[in-house]
C-alpha cells in the first residue's frame, strides 16, 4: 500500500507541478473516506528554494527523508534539461528504486530521473516540448512524446504540466482501487481518467522544406485535400513516373506522399473543429476522409482521441455534440 510521499524539490521549482503533488497526497481529506498520506517535501539544494514564479519555499527536511519514502516525486523546474543535478540526490533517487520504491516525475523533471539512470531501458515520457531533448540525452531510454504519462514499474513518467494528475491518479487508482481514485477526482474536480495522449496538444505543422522538384504539387495538394489522389496521378502532373515521384517526394519532404496527405487532411480537421461549428460528417469530407467514420479512425490513430473529444477540448460545450 502507498502510505509515505516526498517530493523532492531542486532550486528553481515550478509552484503548479509542485502544487499537483501537495493536492492529491498532501492533503489530510480523511473526513471523506480518502487515504492520508504520511507527506512530506524534502530539499536536495539547501533549506530555501527559488520558484521560477519569483518566491520562495522553504522546508525543514533534507535528502534523508527520502529513504522512508514508499514514493518520491519530482517535479518540473526551470533549466531542468540542461542543468547538472546534486549527486546525492541522484544517489537517494537510485537507492530508493533498489529497495523497492517508485519514482514519479512531472513534465521536465524526467530529466533528474535520467541523470539519475532510471530511464535507461524503460518507456518514459515528458512534456512534448521536450522529448527530443530528452531521447538526445538520455540515448537508452524509450521516450513516448505522445502520452500523458507511463507507468514503468518503479518509475512513472508524466507529460507536461496537469499530466501529473493524471499520473497521480493512476497511482491512487493502483493501490486503492478505482473509487478511491473517482472519489478524490471528484474532490479535486477534475476528470479521473482522460482520454487520449498528448499528441492532440502538439502544435505540429509539416516543415517547409525548399522543393525543388514537388513543391508546386504540395501546393496542389494542399488546395485539393478533398479529393481522391493517387501517386500516379501526382506523378504524372510532375512529368515523372510513379516511382520516381515517390523517391523523390521522400526526399524533399522527408516522408512518403500518403503521410504527407493524412497529416494535412489530420491538421485541417484540427482546425475546423476548432473553428467552425461543422458537423463531423461535413468536416470528413472536406479533409477528404469521406465519412465520420473515416476520419474518427485516422483521428483517434494520429492523436489518440477522437473528433468529438477534440472538439470539447479545445472549444468547450459551444461545439457540435454530434457523434463521431
Amino acid at each position: 500500500m502507498l502510505k509515505n510521499v516526498a517530493v523532492l524539490l531542486l532550486d528553481e521549482i515550478h509552484p503548479f507541478e509542485l502544487g499537483v503533488v501537495c493536492e492529491v497526497f498532501g492533503l489530510d481529506r480523511s473526513e471523506d473516506g480518502l487515504p492520508v498520506y504520511d507527506f512530506a517535501v524534502v530539499s536536495a539544494e539547501g533549506p530555501v528554494l527559488r520558484t521560477h514564479a519569483g518566491f520562495t519555499v522553504t522546508t525543514p527536511h533534507g535528502l534523508e527523508r527520502l529513504e522512508e519514502a514508499d514514493l518520491i516525486a519530482v517535479p518540473a523546474g526551470s533549466h531542468f534539461i540542461d542543468r547538472e543535478y546534486p549527486e546525492e540526490a541522484l544517489d537517494a533517487l537510485r537507492r530508493a528504486v533498489d529497495r523497492g520504491a517508485r519514482v514519479l516525475s512531472v513534465c521536465s523533471g524526467a530529466f533528474v530521473l535520467g541523470a539519475a539512470g532510471l530511464l535507461d531501458g524503460r518507456r518514459c515520457t515528458t512534456h512534448w516540448r521536450h522529448s527530443d531533448e530528452l531521447a538526445r540525452r538520455f540515448p537508452e531510454a524509450r521516450v513516448e512524446p505522445d502520452v500523458l504519462y507511463v507507468d514503468e514499474g518503479a518509475v512513472i513518467t508524466s507529460a507536461g504540466t496537469a499530466a501529473g494528475i493524471d499520473a497521480a491518479l493512476h497511482l491512487v487508482r493502483q493501490a486503492h482501487g478505482p473509487a478511491v481514485a473517482n472519489a478524490l477526482a471528484r474532490r479535486m474536480v477534475v476528470p479521473p481518467h482522460r482520454d487520449g495522449g498528448q499528441a492532440q496538444y502538439i502544435k505540429r505543422p509539416l516543415p517547409r522544406t525548399p522543393c525543388d522538384t514537388v513543391g508546386e504539387t504540395l501546393a496542389w495538394m494542399e488546395r485539393h485535400l478533398d479529393e481522391e489522389m493517387t501517386v500516379e496521378q501526382l506523378a504524372a502532373q510532375t512529368h515523372m513516373s510513379p516511382r520516381t515521384f515517390a523517391r523523390r517526394f521522400q526526399q524533399e519532404t522527408g516522408t512518403t506522399p500518403y503521410r504527407w496527405l493524412l497529416r494535412q487532411r489530420v491538421l485541417l480537421a484540427q482546425h475546423l473543429l476548432e473553428t467552425s461549428d461543422e458537423t463531423v460528417d461535413t468536416i470528413a469530407g472536406r479533409t477528404g476522409f469521406g465519412n465520420a467514420a473515416a476520419l474518427r479512425h485516422q483521428f483517434v490513430r494520429s492523436l489518440g482521441t477522437t473528433p468529438n473529444a477534440y472538439r470539447r477540448t479545445f472549444r468547450g460545450p459551444t461545439g457540435s455534440a454530434e457523434a463521431a
